[in-house]
């Protein structure tokens, strides 16, 4: 009984953390923290997240990706903003929860596009693609967050770089650092599967 407890927590270990080794070494040069060394590139692909937290006050992962945005945007380092989330009800609406705030911090409504099928960070990456027809891209969303993307952009023969945003701390993204391990995980089974979107449909032009 021992010896398959430890073969089954063996197994778990290479399933969870192997992952999660290959997509940061593969990953680590292409992301940036400082605006100033980015490349610049036509599109900026926001990873939606809700804008509120449970507490009922602004998610910090939400604001520093607006940050974010706004900076990449003021200095010339992207042309266009492309939003993707999810948009499963009338009053969750994660792509137009971020216009709004764009637009408030500036960034004219003519410059930002939306996807309401950013179901999952592999749709939304595809979708880029597929259907808004961008071959390279600046991925927006938190260091960890970017680095999951942009492995599975290169999976796909997608040319993305990151820019991070601020992270927050361990204790209040306790639950979101945690999930992103096995979401690493499923970043290789979706792979081994050739899983796709979950919609593509018609496609949009950027300009």
């Amino acid at each position: 009984m021992k010896k398959i407890l430890v073969i089954l927590l063996v197994i778990f270990g290479i399933s969870v953390f192997l992952p999660n080794y290959i997509i940061e070494k593969k990953t680590e040069k292409l992301v940036y923290d400082q605006v100033d060394k980015i490349p610049k590139n036509k599109v900026g692909l926001v990873l939606g997240t809700s804008k509120w937290s449970r507490e009922g006050v602004v998610n910090l992962f939400f604001k520093y990706r607006i940050d974010a945005t706004v900076e990449l945007y003021e200095k010339g380092k992207i042309e266009f903003v492309l939003v993707s989330g999810d948009n499963a009800l009338i009053e969750y609406n994660e792509p137009r929860f971020f216009k709004k705030e764009l637009i408030k911090r500036g960034i004219p409504e003519e410059k930002i596009f939306l996807d309401f099928a950013g179901f999952r960070t592999l749709d939304s990456v595809i979708r880029a693609y597929k259907v808004f027809g961008q071959q390279s891209y600046t991925v927006i969303s938190q260091e960890f967050h970017n680095k999951r993307a942009i492995f599975i952009a290169s999976l796909n023969d997608i040319n993305v770089i990151g820019f991070n945003a601020s992270d927050v701390s361990s204790k209040y993204g306790f639950k979101v650092y945690l999930r992103e391990y096995f979401a690493r995980t499923k970043v290789f089974v979706d792979a081994l599967f050739n899983v796709q979107p979950k919609f593509l449909g018609p496609k949009i032009e950027i300009k």
